[in-house]
C-alpha cells in the first residue's frame, strides 16, 4: 500500500472515531490543562484534532480560554422550616402546672405555719396539763390531809387497873375527831432477855384476831379496855420458880404485844380499816410491879 493511501485510512479512521471521542470526554472529567492526543501519521508526523475533539477550549480574539467563561451554576436552598405553633392544650396545661405549683407552696408554707401554731399550742397544752395536774395532786394531798386530820386515831397505853394492886389493863383511846369501831383484837406474850431478842415482826400462835363479842365504838376521847394482866397471871406465863426468879432479877423480861384493828366511819369503804401495834414490858418487883410501853418499832405501828 502507497504513502498516500495510507494517509487516506489515517484521515477517515480519525474522522469516524471523533464522535467517540467526543461523547467520552463529555461523560468523564477531564482535566482543563489536558492536551488533546495527537495521531500518528504513516509518515511518522503528527496531526493534532481541533480543539472541539481534545476537550480544549478555544481562545477568543482577547486571548482569554473560553472555556474560563462557563455557565453559571444556580442552587436551590430550601426555605427554613417554619416554627412550630404551641398547642392550645399545651399552653392550658403549662398555666395549669404553674397555677398547681404555686398552690402548693402555698399551702406548704400555710402548713408549715400551722404546724408552727400547733406546736405552740401542744407546748401550751402540756404546761397546762401539768399545771393542772400539780394542782389536782395538791388538791388530793389536802383532801387527804383533811382526811388524815379527822380520822380516828387508836393509841395505846397502859394504866393501873382501878383499886387492884400491880393490876393493869392496856386501854385503847380514840385520838382522832371522828368515832372508830374496834372490830378486831389480837394479842401475844412472850419472855426473853430483852428487846433485841424478840422476833422482827410480831408473831401470833393465833393469826386469826378474835372478834368482840359485843361491838366496840370509841367516840373521839374515849377509851376501852382491850388487855387485862397482873401479878398473879405471871405464874402461869413462866410456870416454873427458876423462870419466875429469872423474871424477879431481870436476867428474862416479859412482853405482851398485840394489834387493834379498827374502821373508820368516814372514809371510803375500801380504806376504812385501820391498825394499831402495841407491845408493852412488864417490869415485876419483889413487891410491886409495872407495865410499861416498849418494845422495837416494828412492835408499835399504825396504820
Amino acid at each position: 500500500m502507497s504513502p498516500k493511501a495510507l494517509a487516506i485510512f489515517a484521515v477517515v479512521t480519525a474522522t469516524a472515531w471523533a464522535p467517540v471521542t467526543a461523547f467520552a470526554q463529555a461523560t468523564s472529567t477531564p482535566s482543563t490543562n489536558q492536551k488533546a492526543p495527537a495521531l500518528s501519521t504513516a509518515s511518522g508526523s503528527t496531526a493534532a484534532l481541533p480543539p472541539e475533539a481534545s476537550g480544549q477550549s478555544p481562545k477568543s480574539d482577547t486571548g482569554v480560554d473560553a472555556g474560563e467563561f462557563r455557565a453559571p451554576r444556580i442552587t436551590v436552598a430550601n426555605p427554613p422550616p417554619a416554627p412550630a405553633q404551641w398547642p392550645l392544650h399545651e399552653r392550658i396545661a403549662w398555666a395549669a402546672n404553674i397555677v398547681l405549683a404555686i398552690v402548693g407552696y402555698v399551702g406548704v408554707m400555710m402548713a408549715r405555719s400551722l404546724l408552727k401554731k400547733i406546736d405552740r399550742q401542744t407546748v401550751y397544752a402540756e404546761a397546762a396539763a401539768e399545771a393542772a395536774a400539780s394542782t389536782a395532786h395538791a388538791a388530793l394531798l389536802h383532801a387527804q390531809a383533811i382526811v388524815q386530820a379527822e380520822r380516828p386515831w387508836i393509841l395505846i397505853t397502859a394504866e393501873p387497873a382501878g383499886n387492884i394492886e400491880n393490876s393493869f389493863v392496856v386501854m385503847a383511846t380514840n385520838r382522832g375527831r371522828t368515832p372508830a369501831r374496834i372490830v378486831a383484837t389480837v394479842d401475844e406474850l412472850r419472855i426473853a432477855i430483852d428487846e433485841a431478842h424478840l422476833p422482827l415482826t410480831p408473831e401470833y400462835k393465833n393469826e386469826r384476831p378474835s372478834t368482840p363479842l359485843v361491838p366496840i365504838i370509841l367516840l373521839p376521847g374515849e377509851s376501852a379496855a382491850i388487855k387485862p394482866f397482873c401479878r398473879a397471871d405471871l405464874k402461869e406465863v413462866c410456870e416454873t420458880e427458876e423462870r419466875i426468879r429469872r423474871v424477879e432479877n431481870w436476867e428474862e423480861k416479859v412482853f405482851l404485844f398485840g394489834k387493834v384493828i379498827y374502821r373508820d366511819l368516814i372514809a371510803p369503804p375500801e380504806k376504812q380499816t385501820h391498825e394499831t401495834n402495841w407491845c408493852c414490858w412488864y417490869i415485876h418487883g419483889r413487891q410491886k410491879s409495872g407495865l410499861v410501853i416498849a418494845g422495837p418499832p416494828e412492835y408499835n405501828l399504825h396504820t
